[in-house]
Parts: structure tokens; sequence; C-alpha cells
């Protein structure tokens, strides 16, 4: 049996300036792996992809990989990047396969589509009708009609920060098994409610997401084979963007709705919940200079390359250098200028550079601003590692080349390729020991909680600059269905003040 598994994956930010080309969907080599180099990149991770691989193995099909592509949120995916991928996906269908194992993300949005993933699947579904079709989707994922409509089976993330893309993929995957032997009929039902809860707000250890993903997989020990509630993505000025769920039954199409339903009322019922209540990042600070234990970490959440952000805005750096903060690590700015500047001067050279604010963000009327910032060149990298885990353990992470530039007060990580701070690995593969500082800056949301959550004495959020920007109203939305809440605050009195 000849099973075609491939990737593609991009949360798109609508308001990014960040360009998404086809090489930002690459990570250590110049364009995405193909062939046997994706079968390598991705074999043994904790990604869907990897778990696709594990099953496919183990039942013995001959499994052809033809090329996984996965980029880091930012502007609307380049339309040839997303025709590259797309045609390399629909060549190795058209050649003839028995099923298909998609690892997708469920948000991209590309310069000419709302819904890339919906139309990656139709074309499928044009060169082949009735080739079974699984496919794993991120939690963030905006649901449009033609992915639900074109898959045999597909399954949602559970946990933000995303510790379960393997076993999501063991669910799409182990579905779609059942299909193949003949053990199965799935049957769909999906729905959305016009909602955009804020990303500050999703996170799986807080309530009500906590409680909906915990029913979801209650669900999955009863009447469902998969259930899956997707928060949604709202820097994504589509349509569809907001919360929607998904349930596929053995061929119960009544219990599919009647379970769906219940996932999406409930969500519905705790829409307050779902709402961010913003801290001015004075108030923030001061607490921060009242902590007498680390690590505290200083979240910038304003500017999270993981939600599209540039992450180069220097608001809360410079907050942090204004207050004389001590024994501080910050991951990261993104400014591969004065990385290049300092890996000329060398290790143990002491250079002034103007850092950061390369980029300005039109959508919310900002220019970029730099700082000027003396320190040491303490150490150069190339700037690749592995994830430790719990998220994407063994998954290769590539912030191009990268400076320590150590300021004797803070060490700031300055990469070339913007990426998350999710993983311990991320400061210790610089030599910098996160768990001794009595800092930590990172430019993340929630998926920091993973690698940091462990360590951290308390978490301190801070009000930056960014386009994932927690202040919804800093943002234009033209596209977005309405009315649509909090935007407008539909048939609830109680949220006058909130933002």
């Amino acid at each position: 049996m000849r099973v075609v598994i491939a990737m593609m994956k991009h949360e798109t930010n609508t308001f990014s300036p960040v360009p998404t080309p086809l090489s930002r969907f690459a990570r250590g080599t110049p364009l995405p792996p193909r062939g046997d180099a994706a079968y390598a990149a991705f074999k043994g991770t904790g990604s869907a992809m990897g778990a696709y691989i594990d099953l496919a193995e183990r039942e013995g099909y001959r499994i052809v990989t033809p090329i996984a592509a996965q980029a880091t949120p930012s502007a609307p995916v380049h339309d040839d990047a997303y025709e590259a991928i797309c045609d390399a996906i629909c060549e190795a269908v058209a050649d003839g396969c028995d099923a298909i194992m998609l690892d997708l993300h469920g948000a991209m949005v590309t310069q000419s589509l709302e819904d890339g993933e919906g139309a990656l699947l139709a074309r499928i579904r044009a060169i082949d009708p009735d080739v079974p079709i699984a496919v794993t989707l991120d939690m963030h994922t905006n649901l449009y009609p033609a992915i639900v409509e074109n898959v045999t089976t597909l399954a949602g993330y559970q946990t933000y920060p995303h510790i379960d893309n393997y076993q999501s993929g063991m669910r799409a995957g182990e579905a779609l098994i059942k299909v193949l032997n003949g053990a199965a009929t799935p049957t769909i039902a999906w729905g959305n409610r016009p909602m955009l809860p804020h990303v500050m707000r999703q996170g799986t250890d807080d309530f009500p997401n906590s409680e909906l993903q915990a029913r979801a997989r209650e669900m999955e020990q009863g009447e469902a084979m998969i259930a899956t509630l997707f928060v949604g993505f709202p820097h994504a000025d589509i349509r569809n963007a907001g919360l929607s769920a998904v349930v596929v039954t053995d061929d119960d199409p009544g219990a599919a709705r009647r379970l769906c339903d219940e996932l999406l009322d409930a969500a519905w019922r705790d829409r307050a919940a779902w709402v961010y209540r913003i801290e001015p990042l004075a108030e923030s600070i001061s607490r921060a200079k009242s902590a007498t234990s680390g690590p505290v970490i200083l979240l910038d959440h304003y500017d999270n390359a993981a939600s599209g952000g540039t992450m180069d805005t220097m608001t809360v750096l410079g907050a942090i250098f204004d207050a004389r903060l001590e024994n501080v690590a910050a991951f990261a700015i993104f400014d591969p200028d004065c990385v290049q500047t300092m890996i000329a001067a060398g290790v143990g050279a002491r250079v002034t550079v103007m850092l950061g604010g390369k980029m300005d963000m039109p959508s919310i009327g900002r220019r970029g601003e730099p700082r000027e910032v003396s320190g040491m060149v303490k150490t150069i990298s190339l700037g690749q590692y592995r994830n430790r885990g719990p998220a994407s353990k063994g998954l290769l992470m590539d912030l191009g080349p990268t400076v320590v530039l150590d300021t004797g007060a803070v060490e700031i990580v300055v990469i070339s390729r913007q990426s998350e701070p999710n993983d311990l690995a991320c400061f210790l593969s610089l030599g910098i020991d996160p768990a001794a500082k009595k800092y930590l800056m990172l430019k993340s949301r929630v998926h920091y909680r993973a690698g940091f959550g462990p360590i951290a004495s308390q978490v301190i959020e801070c009000a930056g600059t960014g386009v994932c920007t927690s202040d919804y109203d800093q943002l234009t939305f033209k596209n977005v269905r309405r009315p649509i809440y909090p935007l407008d605050l539909i048939n609830d009195p109680n949220h006058t003040e909130e933002r």
C-alpha cells in the first residue's frame, strides 16, 4: 500500500509585515526538504508527521514524502511558495496512492486565498475523489468548509502549549487505518461560533479551554472517534477567523452533530472568560522590580514570532534597561544586520549597535524604533539546536547566525531567523543557564510554558509593541464576519469595560 505523507504548515498573521517566501519554510537548508530529506527531517520527532511515519511503518506501507514545509508565522504566504508546496504534494498524489496523511496547520492565508489548506485539499480531491485522507491541524485553525468536506478523518491539537502534536497525528492516522482496514466509516460534523478568543486566554492550563479540551478527550473515550475544539487564530483578518469544532464518529452523524454543538455551546456560554485584560507596561515593570526570587519571566507578548510578530520591537527590553534590572537573559531580538556587525567584531569585542526596530508595522501605525545598546560579543553561533521537549521534541530549530550580546546586566540573544522560545535549549545551546537568571525576557505568549513554566518563580505579562498585540483596539478588521465577540459585544452588556 502506497501512502503519501506530507507537511504544509503556516499560521498567517494578516497584520504582519514579515514576508513569507518559500525559503521561510526551511530549517537548516535553503528550501523545504523533499523526498528522503523530508522523511529524515521528521522521522523520530514529536510532530504529527513523525507520528504518520511511525504508523505507516508499523503497518508496512510504502511511504512517499514529497515535501515537509513548515514556517514560523508571518504575513500571507507568497503565491509562488504556496504553489510550489501544493505542486509537490499533488504530483505525488497524481502518481497514484492508496492513502494520504497530511500534517497541516489550518490557518494558512496566501496572497490570493483565505483558506490555503482547503484549496489544497480540493485540488487533491480533483485528482482522486476517493482516496482516504487524514489531516492533523493546529489548535489555532480558522476552519473553512473546504477543509472538512474533503477529508476522511481530521484531528486537532488538544494542548496549548502544543505538546501533543505527535499524539494528534496518531489520532488522525489511527482513524484512517481503521478506514483502510474496513473497520470504520467516519462521519463528520463541524461548526463555529462568532467569537475571537484572545490568544492570551487560550492556554489549556486555564479556564475555559482546559475544561473544553478535557471534555473533547472524554468524548473520544465514548461516542466519538475524534473530537476537536479549535480556538482559532484571531490575528487573521479573514471571514472564518475564530472558534470552531469538529467531531468524527463511526457512522453516526447524529452523535457527531450533538457532540460538536455541545463543545461550541459551552465555549459560547463562557465567552467572557476568553477576553484578556491588559496591564500597563509600567505596572508590570514595577512588579518585576519588587520580585525577590527568580527566574521571573517577563513576557513580551505583543511581539511573539509564533503569532507573526517581527520579534524586533524594543519596547519591553527598553523598559528593562530603564528600570536597571540585572541578571537578565532576553530571547530574542531579530536583527540580522546587527548579528553580522557583531560577528565581524568577533567574540570578546565591545560594540555599540542600534539594535532592533528595523521593521515598520503599518497595520498598527507604528514605525520601527531601534535602540542604542552597548556590550560585549559573548557568543557567536550557527543558531541551530534540537528541542528537548515536551514541545516538538527532537525538532531542529534554526535561528540563523546568532550572537549573545552581554551588556553586563542583560544577556541578549540576537538572531537572524524569527523563532519563539518554547524550549530551554534556546538558551542552553548558547551557554546561558536560564534557571540561574533573575529575569527571563521571552517574546512569547503561551508556548513558553512548555519549557519555562516549570522553572519560573512567577510570570509577568508585559504589554509592549507589536502586530500580535493583545489589544484588539489596535487592529482594523475589515474581512472577519460581523458581528463577532468581543469586537461586537453580542447580547452581552456586562462587558462594557473589557478591551
